[in-house]
């Protein structure tokens, strides 16, 4: 396990270069000038009024006047030392910024997937044990409704409706706490908290249950096919211990792959939701820096979303193991 662990270590360090590389010309050459929008933001001159000594004087600031594959090399230099930058913005530091704002967004992330295999699963196996029954088919039915509402749309009916929008003011639809929550106890502030994500979590979770539920389904269908299952059965075994025991086990193998997939989908969608209902976390701060020109937050933020989506992406090789035991880290036994 330690030399497999080592191999995909080291395969990470290609690989996040590569993005890194891609995300940094790509960002570099999007329309946009960040020098005569820092310039707006921050003094108030019109596109018109800036001249060109202004920009040349802040393009040099910034180092924007250098060539892009110097630029690049001087950034690399820099994140090898977890030196991100300074923000174009407000002049603070990258990694400040990201750090107030990133545990928000794991937690929000974290608890999302929590949820989602929680109701995920469960839910496909009682498909899979009842396919075709009418809870089975009215469930799907309405699963995949609800899949097919875009995540921004489903919180707006959320607000509409639950956040005294036109009808019940049940859930807060702004930030994370209330106002004054930071002098609450502790047990108080958390489930300040946790109201206040509940139409969050959901607008992040609810796209992913029917996804994950018929995946399940389907594995579970397949491996029930299988000759060790008509053993099992054959051998008088009840049908609970047959298909939590055994079929079970070899139905999550595929469910553990899509965790690899869904942390990046959700750190994607944090951006709208994170926007919606103002919650500063870094879906929210990679809007506002997009929108600011801000290259070093930008980087940084796509640097970090890239590196937790290849860390997804081995964790879940390694629950290999643990769920099916018929795999090793060498091969199959």
């Amino acid at each position: 396990m330690r030399d497999y662990l080592i191999k995909r270590l080291l395969l990470l360090i290609p690989t996040m270069l590569g993005i890194t590389v891609i995300t940094f010309f790509i960002i570099q050459l999007a329309p946009g000038n960040p020098v005569e929008r820092k310039l707006q933001l921050d003094e108030g001159i019109k596109s018109e009024a800036i001249t060109q000594q202004i920009v040349e004087e802040t393009k040099k600031l910034y180092g924007l006047d250098k060539p892009i594959y110097e630029r690049y090399w001087i950034w690399l230099k820099q994140i090898a030392t977890l030196d991100f930058g300074r923000s174009y913005k407000d002049h603070r530091p990258v990694i400040d910024k990201i750090a107030e704002r990133l545990p928000i967004t794991i937690t929000l992330n974290i608890l999302s997937i929590f949820i989602i295999y929680l109701v995920a699963i469960p839910l496909g196996v009682y498909s899979a044990v009842r396919t075709g029954s009418f809870m089975e088919r009215s469930s799907t039915f309405f699963l995949f409704i609800l899949y097919s509402i875009p995540s921004f749309w489903m919180a707006m009916i959320l607000i509409f409706f639950l956040g005294g929008g036109e009808y019940w003011n049940v859930f807060p639809v702004y930030g994370i706490l209330s106002p004054g929550a930071e002098t609450y106890p502790f047990y108080k502030k958390a489930l300040d908290f946790l109201w206040h994500i509940v139409l969050p979590v959901f607008c992040l979770t609810y796209g992913s249950f029917a996804y994950l539920s018929r995946f399940q389904k389907g594995s579970l269908l397949e491996v029930l096919r299988e000759d060790f299952v008509r053993t099992a059965t054959a051998k008088g075994l009840p049908p609970s211990r047959v298909i939590l025991r055994h079929a079970l086990r070899n139905a999550l193998i595929p469910i553990i792959t899509i965790l690899a997939g869904i942390l990046p989908a959700m750190i994607g969608g944090s951006v709208i939701i994170e926007t919606i209902f103002s919650i500063p976390g870094i879906g929210q701060l990679g809007f506002e820096s997009v929108l600011a020109r801000d290259y070093p937050m930008i980087m940084a933020i796509a640097t970090i979303s890239a590196f937790l989506t290849l860390l997804g992406i081995l964790v879940s090789d390694i629950v290999y193991v643990l769920v099916d035991p018929r795999i090793s880290f060498g091969g199959r036994r």
